[in-house]
């Protein structure tokens, strides 16, 4: 891989694409379900094309599409009808595909004659496979052509290929089908006022034998294992009413979005994790999955520590400047695909970023605190341990103190911050910086991850590691406030550059440094005031970098665009800071915005005035679902509840700061300490039933890592 650049951005899926996703798969698809191989539309499984051409004929004609829906974030209905051939405008045949996504997919076809007469059809579907893997598809650069051959034996379709010594294939079954090697074809009469059904079922690997086993349709009534991972999802998780309709929507296309991006690590089935989102990134990223579990957190708590025990199974053991493998330090990305794995250096998993490795401290101090078993959270320290390590030795290679990136090779990423791609740090003047680059919101995490293992220890009896830690966490707040704030400007510099230079670009990092606590308290109100300006605040949320700034582009992917977890961790950032009306304008502009996209919060959408334009523009490569994204609308109603746990300390927060518009709040089913309670907020006066023994509920926020660890130190020196 070449890093983010405009060689390898991913193409437009066209207008209308729908994606399904289930686990690692996903299916991306035309709106009347034909998949066009010169698309980068396809049937993936496990990083790899297994479907590039699907096209479907009623008497040699394609679909006129007229509706395609999202049943399930794993199912899909297209409707479209089949175009006369006599001139005449309304057609009698109306033709459903319902399609379902699991370890292949499975479609149902029905046609409906709604005509006087018996409609003769022949139906048609042709079949492609190039086996292309992930990246060839996503950039457009198919180079690698497969010796395929094909095997028809009764109603099976067999393709095989092979490139050097890897080898793959794909089945396709169809009862009471014409099959031949290029096309399967169903010659029907459907009577009058009537219809005609069949099933197409399409599965990894050539002759398997478990084609239609793990998939159920319609027509049997029978739930397919899909339908009943989602309900074992529906029963464990929180059952919400909101006032307000359209938040209560969002709300629980969030919770269907982040149960479709769940996917169990192969190694260890017990351990699930969230992809970071449809169509290209359906694997285990470290940041992505990392900040989604910690924003899923009060949803569904283990699947935090899924994460954290996946991640700390892959963390880096070696130096390698390929894959950019570090002693301690968390990976980037996994990919399943062998080949796929040429695009990361020719391994299975690449680490170029910055910032998942102090976050993943984070996450184990904010896991510790939701009641997991004391020797389960032991088992993970020592991974902590060795991030930290690798913050000191690997992460701040100068000894400055501050903790930088610059890629090992000339095929890593550029930028290894949450802003990845190639232009996405630079100057007030659209400069460039040159690494090494030292991000604001990087030392911010690094703070919080000192104090998390600060308070880890002292919660272990180890006062002289938390003494320590937090003696370094303090240094740290106050280098950064000297070395990153310009006074001249009233913001906080997006980075340091190679040579130690503010890169002076006003961007929305340093909304992510108050959620943090590194913000000295007389510089946030000017902070807050700058985030909330015309040139920063487009009307549906905080944009990435303000529209004064030279490299500013609404139409780009982090020069100016919005994104809604960005904003979400912002939000949460100014609530901590006392700033809750300007929280609250956020959380309001962004559930507005999912309005326009039934519900679903995109990865990102350009950032053109809400003045300017009615309804937020999308962007228009964006992942969706995205795991940040579902987990959006979570973390802004959590955080304007300012609710949070200490289950270990017996103690659970609530203090209510809701607009009026989203009315009241009623959720059932909340899991907290191994138990299930019940939360009202009415005139945000909070009440909760059911609440488990030994927890008390309090009132107000609560305590921030610092005071945590501060209440340790003063406890420590009254000893």
């Amino acid at each position: 891989m070449a890093g983010w650049n405009a060689d390898t951005a991913a193409g437009s899926l066209g207008p209308g694409a729908l994606t399904l996703v289930e686990g690692s798969s996903f299916c991306i698809s035309s709106p009347n379900g034909d998949i066009y191989s010169e698309q980068p539309h396809g049937l993936f499984f496990q990083d790899t094309r297994i479907l590039s051409g699907w096209r479907l004929t009623v008497n040699g004609k394609p679909l006129e599409p007229l509706a395609a829906e999202t049943k399930e974030p794993y199912r899909g209905l297209f409707v479209g009808r089949v175009p006369r051939s006599d001139g005449h405008a309304d057609s009698p045949l109306i033709v459903e595909r319902l399609r379902e996504l699991g370890a292949g997919v499975q479609e149902q076809v029905t046609i409906r004659n709604h005509s006087l007469d018996p409609a003769e059809c022949i139906i048609s579907v042709i079949v492609e496979a190039d086996f292309a893997d992930l990246f060839e598809v996503k950039e457009a650069r198919l180079q690698r052509r497969w010796d395929e051959t094909r095997n028809v034996d009764g109603d099976t379709l067999s393709i095989q290929a092979a490139w050097q010594d890897l080898r793959k294939g794909v089945t396709v079954r169809a009862s009471r089908a014409s099959i031949t090697a290029e096309a399967i074809t169903f010659r029907v009469v459907v009577p009058p006022r009537s219809h005609w059904s069949t099933v197409l079922t399409v599965t990894p690997g050539a002759g398997s034998s478990t084609a239609s086993a793990s998939f159920g349709h319609s027509d049997g009534g029978e739930l397919s294992p899909r339908d009943r991972r989602h309900q074992q999802w529906v029963a464990n998780i929180p059952v919400l009413k909101v006032g307000n309709r359209s938040i209560e929507r969002t709300l629980r296309r969030s919770y269907d979005d982040l149960g479709a991006l769940r996917i169990e690590d192969p190694d260890h089935p017990d351990r699930v994790v969230v992809a970071a989102g449809a169509p290209w990134f359906m694997t285990l990223f470290g940041r992505d999955s990392l900040w989604a579990s910690l924003m899923a957190l009060p949803v569904d708590p283990s699947l935090a520590l899924g994460t954290l025990q996946t991640l700390a199974h892959h963390q880096g053991r070696v130096v390698d400047a390929m894959s950019e493998e570090e002693p301690g330090k968390i990976l980037h990305e996994v990919r399943l695909d062998v080949s796929s794995g040429l695009s990361l250096g020719g391994k299975s998993v690449y680490y170029g970023s910055v910032d998942a490795t102090p976050l993943f401290v984070m996450l184990l101090a904010t896991v510790s605190r939701w009641g997991f078993a004391k020797e389960t959270i032991a088992a993970l320290l020592p991974h902590a341990d060795r991030a930290l390590a690798w913050i000191r030795d690997y992460g701040d290679k100068d000894g400055d103190g501050f903790v930088e990136y610059e890629r090992l090779n000339d095929r890593g990423l550029i930028n290894q911050g949450w802003k990845d791609s190639w232009d996405g740090v630079n100057f007030e003047d659209g400069r460039l910086a040159e690494p090494p680059i030292a991000l604001c919101e990087v030392q911010a995490l690094v703070y919080t991850a000192y104090l998390s293992r600060a308070w880890m220890a002292y919660d272990a009896g180890d006062a002289a590691l938390g003494a320590e830690l937090a003696d370094r966490a303090s240094h740290l707040k106050k280098r950064f406030n000297e070395e990153f704030w310009m006074p001249d400007r009233g913001y906080y510099a997006v980075a340091l550059d190679g040579k130690k230079r503010q890169v002076d670009a006003c961007a929305s990092n340093m909304g992510q440094c108050l959620w943090h606590g590194i913000v000295d308290e007389e510089k946030a109100p000017l902070v807050a005031e700058r985030l909330m300006s015309p040139e920063m605040f487009s009307g549906w949320g905080v944009r990435t970098l303000a529209s004064d700034m030279g490299a500013y582009n609404p139409v780009s992917y982090h020069n100016g665009s919005v994104w809604p977890h960005d904003n979400a961790i912002i939000a949460a950032g100014l609530i901590r800071y006392g700033f809750v009306a300007e929280a609250q304008r956020i959380a309001t502009a962004l559930f507005e915005a999912a309005e326009y996209t039934e519900g679903r919060l995109p990865e990102l959408f350009c950032g053109f005035n809400r003045d300017l334009l009615a309804a937020p523009v999308p962007y228009p490569t964006a992942c969706s679902p995205q795991a940040w994204a579902a987990t959006t609308p979570i973390r802004l109603i959590t955080s304007l509840m300012r609710y949070d746990a200490h289950v270990s300390r017996g103690s659970l927060w609530l203090d209510p700061a809701l607009p009026t518009s989203f009315g009241d709040l009623n959720i059932t089913n909340v899991p907290v300490a191994g138990g299930r309670i019940t939360i009202d907020i009415a005139n945000s006066v909070a009440t909760v039933q059911g609440l488990p023994e030994g927890m008390t509920l309090h009132h107000g926020h609560r305590p921030w890592m610092t005071e945590l660890v501060a209440q340790e130190e003063h406890r420590g020196s009254v000893q």
